[in-house]
């Protein structure tokens, strides 16, 4: 049986931060260490095991085969290890540490860290990393406790939790309204100045439903701006630029106050859903579960 008192489990952390890094230069970053100590923790962690775990070259750092196992098991009990201090924490209502959330951007800036600022003032052990892009995270190789997914869901083996319907509809400025008129039907739509989110696979193309659920497939003829992010048309939208296929998280507040208008309300586009997605685990961590509570009660949704 191995003697654990001989080897520095304090090194797995910094294994695995190489493995997950891709660099010793890297992983030095991510732990605030020197790039020498953390060259000096991986030879001496080999040494103490007695195997090699990394094959060192100038042009890259890869893993043995035992590496490669060596990783597996060293993640999953740091895991555990994590698991274990945080039910500790548990007995008390005030989660610690820092809680690693991820989502994409026009989420993120309207919807998320609001929830998260609201969690650090009733929380002020909590600390929060928010990492907000479009591509889709890997939750164990970049350790992100939750990230919020739009849309249908990938079966990836991770646990879900749905926090909101994903609601789309048609908006426009009134002064937009006011120069081209109020469409009546779809086929009046089509004709109005468009403003198109271009990420998209077909931005200018989309189906609405009536309430009798008979079906129009509307291809938008006149885009006069598009743009990557949700935010940036939502300016344009604002602006008076055209009608806009606007998700209602990012423009109920202008939908309230009168800045934009719904367009063709007796149509709807198609809904799906908004999902908290965490690792799968024998027990949710307390500072994931008042986020996905939070999120809930901040969306009204769930």
């Amino acid at each position: 049986m191995t003697d654990l008192n001989a080897i520095n489990l304090n090194r797995l952390t910094t294994f695995v931060a190489v493995v997950e890094a891709g660099s010793l230069t890297a992983a030095a970053e991510r732990l605030g260490l020197a790039k020498s100590m953390v060259s000096k923790h991986m030879q001496l962690l080999e040494q103490e095991i007695g195997v090699g775990l990394l094959l060192r070259s100038t042009r890259k750092l890869s893993l043995t085969e035992a590496g490669r196992s060596f990783y597996e098991s060293s993640r999953q009990l740091l895991a555990a290890a994590e698991a274990a201090i945080e039910q500790a924490r548990s007995g008390s209502d005030s989660p610690q540490g820092t809680l690693r959330v991820a989502c994409p951007i026009d989420y993120g800036l309207m919807v998320v860290s609001p929830v998260l600022a609201q969690l650090r003032a009733r929380y002020p052990a909590l600390k929060i990393d928010l990492t907000c892009g479009e591509q889709l995270i890997d939750l164990i190789a970049e350790r992100i406790d939750v990230t919020v997914r739009l849309g249908k869901l990938a079966d990836s083996g991770h646990m879900a939790a749905r926090v909101d319907k994903l609601t789309h509809l048609l908006v426009a400025s009134p002064a937009c309204i006011a120069r081209h008129g109020m469409p009546e039907t779809p086929d009046d739509l089509a004709e109005l100045p468009h403003v198109a989110l271009s990420v998209l696979a077909q931005p200018s193309q989309f189906r609405l439903t009536n309430r009798t659920g008979q079906v129009a497939d509307v291809r938008m003829r006149n885009t006069v701006f598009s743009s990557n992010t949700a935010y940036a048309n939502r300016a344009a939208a604002l602006g008076g630029d055209g009608v806009l296929r606007a998700t209602l998280f990012s423009v109920k507040e202008d939908l309230e106050a009168g800045r934009l208008v719904q367009v063709l309300p007796a149509w709807s586009l198609p809904e799906s859903d908004i999902h908290a997605v965490y690792p799968a685990t024998a027990r949710v961590p307390q500072k994931v579960r008042v986020f996905i509570d939070a999120l809930k009660a901040h969306t009204g949704g769930g």
